[in-house]
């Protein structure tokens, strides 16, 4: 196999696109039969003067953004409560209304702000969840997102991950050459901030398990190099720059190890990096091609792609070495596979007629459900809390993220109001 061939299946797909700073996330599909739910305005104490931040509307959003709930538009809420006092809930049951959010917003005295939020049970007429914090108002945009995950999760039964980031590369023309850029935004695009630029290919971000580190590949020294660099000071550190492919950094769970696709002794294998003192293992060893790894949540087994049996599949091998075992067996191309965070699924793409989407395959019993249905769909990357897959497709309308329910029922596009973007990765939820 020649090496151009080698990097269409490391996934080195190159580009042209553009870039602005805000991800603009949109339905597509939702659940037919989704969650009444009313957010109330909070009550702000300074009435003179606007509020820093509409906590109510960032909530609302959210959670309307999930595609599992039917939020009220403010313009037919019956009443608008600050207090459960204050709640008509008769007024609320002949709506049909299920539950509410209320809440306040206060200024004290030493210029912080008092976050307080009830989540009101209509029918039972009961609080169901509460909470309150005081903070800076520098955060009063992550304490809306966590009010959020707290209504996911009481509601849904699963955690939340709207209090969470993704990194994603944009490419964009610059006087004729291309500047490619690694950027991080929170999970409902706001907040976008560009960690590195190059005029060189950017590839393969990866969270640490913490989120305060991104690995990633870099070929600004005209060979792919692997660097991790810390997302709040910038700081980086080139970690492996051997002689032919470096690429395809995973982190370990526990956050010591860095699994990565290396050629330095002529083949390109899997091996795993201890971050303490550099030493390598060298897992794989065949004259296929092997890459792409991906540790399972438990940090005791690692899934990559890999050809030696004549074409992309998945294999799963124990990360103190051993002899891999194929897992996917639907198809002639699986490639890209990622564990699911509770370790009973793998996303991955999955080739349909000649089109390449994201699918499932369970682990149980080794089935591939297709969830997507576009011609060029890849990058797959699993939500925290493992109930969304974010991941990179190309349309007419050029190249762009997009995400996707693990049931396939919920559908959403994250452009860019200009250009495209690519290679995303969902980062842990935030301490």
């Amino acid at each position: 196999m020649n090496f151009f061939k080698r990097l269409v299946l490391i996934n080195f797909l190159f580009v042209s696109f553009g870039a602005n700073a805000v991800l603009d996330i949109k339905i597509t599909q939702g659940i037919e039969q989704s969650l009444p739910i009313a957010i109330i305005p909070f009550g702000w104490s300074q009435a003179a003067n606007i509020a820093p931040i509409d906590i109510s509307s960032i909530v609302n959003n959210d959670l309307a953004r999930s595609g599992r709930f039917d939020v009220m538009e403010e313009q037919y809420l019956p009443q608008q409560p600050h207090n459960f006092d204050d709640i008509n809930f008769g007024d609320w049951r002949k709506l049909g209304m299920e539950n509410i959010l209320i809440g306040n917003l206060k200024l004290d005295d030493q210029g912080d702000y008092d976050v307080s939020f009830r989540l009101i049970d209509i029918y039972r007429g009961i609080e169901i969840a509460s909470g309150r914090q005081t903070v800076k108002a520098a955060h009063l945009r992550r304490v809306a997102h966590q009010i959020s995950d707290v209504i996911f999760e009481k509601l849904i039964g699963i955690p939340g991950a709207f209090n969470t980031r993704v990194a994603y590369i944009t490419v964009k023309e610059n006087n004729g050459s291309k500047l490619h850029t690694l950027q991080i935004a929170d999970a409902d695009g706001f907040n976008a901030q560009i960690l590195l630029e190059s005029k060189e290919p950017l590839l393969s971000p990866s969270w640490s398990p913490d989120g305060k580190k991104i690995a990633y590949v870099s070929f600004e020294g005209k060979n792919s190099a692997i660097y991790v660099q810390d997302v709040s000071t910038g700081q980086r550190e080139r970690i492996a720059a051997f002689p032919g492919i470096n690429s395809a950094p995973d982190w370990s769970p526990e956050g010591s190890r860095l699994a990565m696709t290396l050629s330095k002794d002529g083949n390109t294998e899997i091996y795993v990096m201890n971050l303490r003192n550099r030493s390598l293992q060298r897992l794989t060893n065949h004259a296929g091609i092997d890459t792409e790894p991906s540790w399972s949540p438990d940090g005791q087994k690692l899934v990559f792609t890999s050809d030696r049996s004549g074409g992309p599949q998945i294999y799963e091998i124990n990360a103190r070495g051993g002899q891999p075992k194929r897992i996917s067996f639907d198809g002639k191309y699986n490639a890209r596979p990622e564990y699911s965070p509770d370790g009973k699924f793998i996303t991955l793409v999955h080739a349909v007629n000649g089109s390449y989407r994201i699918g499932i395959l369970d682990l149980a019993n080794g089935a591939i459900n297709t969830l997507t249905d576009a011609r060029l769909d890849e990058s797959p990357s699993f939500a925290p809390n493992g109930g969304m897959i974010i991941y990179a497709t190309t349309g007419v309308r050029g190249a762009q993220l997009a995400a996707v329910s693990t049931d396939g029922r919920i559908h959403q596009r994250l452009g860019l109001q200009q250009g495209d973007v690519r290679e995303p990765a969902w980062g842990p939820f935030l301490k």
